[in-house]
């Protein structure tokens, strides 16, 4: 753990006691500060009560003496409306701030040298984060990784000499973190997400930049106009540029799956993906490139990029293979949880049995429309299944199934007659109508697979 020392005898309010509010209230508690935690369920008052954390109901509380409101990520900032804690943190004239704000004014009061690369995007973060976390450790470098992936970000070991943090961070943590001031600062992509708690696209993209602009180092994608307007902004003699659509006279840049860097008239040969199969498609070719870029600021040498990039196991529910019948190919992206994220993983494959649906998006599948030709059939869940067959009408043959496990059975009963193709969960929606989330969603889609005759698991014979 973390504690947070900087606010040590201040007296702050926290509202949100799931994983990571709860990992911060026992932060708060070890570093000294004043904390009443609430949260609207009982049993996990009851829970931080257990833990020794001071609780109380926060309506009950005069804001007008606190030094801050401590937020939970989840809990709505802005929109749809904020949450009535905050309104009585604004009315009081206090500042709201999160975890990962939190560490990042631990560090800069206790260990500024320390390393922080933190990492954002509408999609690939998770990937990006684990890949970058991996190739460092595989360079021999003592790495913390975190955030909204895996740990929550004070629950991870204390600063130490050496020690680097790799932390991914969604808008709703950049949003409750106003002093964020990584090492190194990746903006991968931009695309519509999450407009229901951000209001406007472009309210979206200006909390998403502030995690660049304040870093010693920028890495922006440049494959979408937001990300592009947002390099405009940053200081040219910290930014990195990252491409895998066009090439740059200066940055690094995709020529196939080989990975290049462009500066002062020459060009030369970084790295390769090719027969990487965690990293499968452009998508990941973004991916590894960001990374790349990182360890390259980090002093990796080539070879141990290379070695780091080809030892990648890859993350589950990202473009990840369950295994095959016969010549069938089963791809769990149960994270695609948006049409560009689904996008990514249907321009990987040429013959698809795509099993999409859920709860539906803004914009649905009809961002998907140039990548119709690549799916034979479509096997369509949730609520979202009537807007979906709605849109793909006469263009792509499909059957509405409702629940996952049928999709299962249907798409690689047709898939094994064609004799060959990939069944591709790869949703495009939330999962919420049917999963508590989307991790809940990939492992049903694994055991629906697992289940099948004549699977083999991948790594057996593929």
């Amino acid at each position: 753990m973390i504690p947070v020392t900087s606010r040590k005898g201040q007296r702050l309010a926290l509202f949100g006691l799931g994983g990571s509010g709860m990992v911060t209230a026992e932060a708060l508690v070890a570093g000294g500060a004043e904390v009443t935690a609430f949260d609207d369920n009982p049993g996990r008052v009851s829970q931080a009560q257990e833990k020794g954390i001071p609780t109380g109901d926060l309506r009950e509380v005069d804001f007008s003496g606190l030094d801050a409101l401590v937020l939970s990520p989840g809990v709505p900032l802005t929109h749809p409306k904020p949450h009535w804690t905050v309104d009585l943190a604004h009315n009081a004239g206090i500042p709201v701030i999160g975890d990962v704000g939190l560490f990042a004014e631990e560090r800069r009061a206790r260990a500024p040298a320390s390393r922080f690369i933190a990492i954002t995007g509408t999609n690939g973060k998770s990937t990006t984060t684990a890949l970058v976390s991996h190739m460092l450790t595989h360079a021999g470098l003592d790495v913390q990784m975190g955030g909204n992936i895996g740990r929550a970000v004070l629950s991870l070991d204390d600063f130490a000499d050496g020690r680097v943090y790799v932390v991914e961070c969604s808008s709703y943590q950049i949003d409750l973190a106003p002093g964020l001031d990584p090492t190194i600062g990746l903006l991968l992509n931009l695309a519509p997400d999450h407009l229901d708690r951000h209001g406007t696209m472009e309210r979206y993209a200006a909390i998403k930049a502030r995690l660049v602009e304040q870093s010693d180092h920028a890495i922006i994608g440049m494959d979408d106009r937001h990300t592009l307007r947002i390099a405009e902004s940053i200081d040219p003699d910290k930014l990195m540029k990252i491409s895998v659509r066009d090439e740059l006279a200066n940055g690094i840049h995709a020529e196939g799956e080989t990975i290049v860097l462009s500066g002062n008239g020459s060009r030369r040969k970084l790295a390769s993906v090719a027969g990487v199969t965690s990293l499968r498609g452009r998508h990941n070719l973004q991916n590894a490139a960001m990374a790349v870029a990182v360890c390259r600021l980090s002093g990796v040498d080539e070879a141990q990029i290379q070695a780091g990039l080809e030892t990648f196991p890859g993350l589950a529910h990202r473009m990840e293979v369950i295994g095959s019948v016969r010549d069938v190919l089963f791809i769990n992206d149960s994270k695609g949880t948006n049409a560009d994220a689904a996008a990514m993983a249907l321009a990987s494959f040429r013959h698809v049995y795509w099993i999409a649906g859920g709860l539906a998006k803004e914009g649905g599948i009809e961002p998907l429309r140039p990548y119709f030709g690549n799916i034979v059939k479509a096997y369509l869940i949730g609520e979202a299944a009537p807007e979906f067959a709605a849109t793909l009408g006469s263009e792509v043959a499909y059957e509405i199934t409702e629940t996952l496990d049928v999709a299962v059975q249907r798409a690689a009963t047709d898939a094994s007659a064609d004799g060959k193709g990939v069944v591709l969960l790869s949703p495009a929606c939330a999962s919420f109508d049917q999963f508590a989330n989307f991790e809940v969603r990939g492992d049903s889609f694994r055991k629906a697979v697992l289940g099948l005759p004549e699977f083999v698991a991948y790594g057996e014979t593929l």
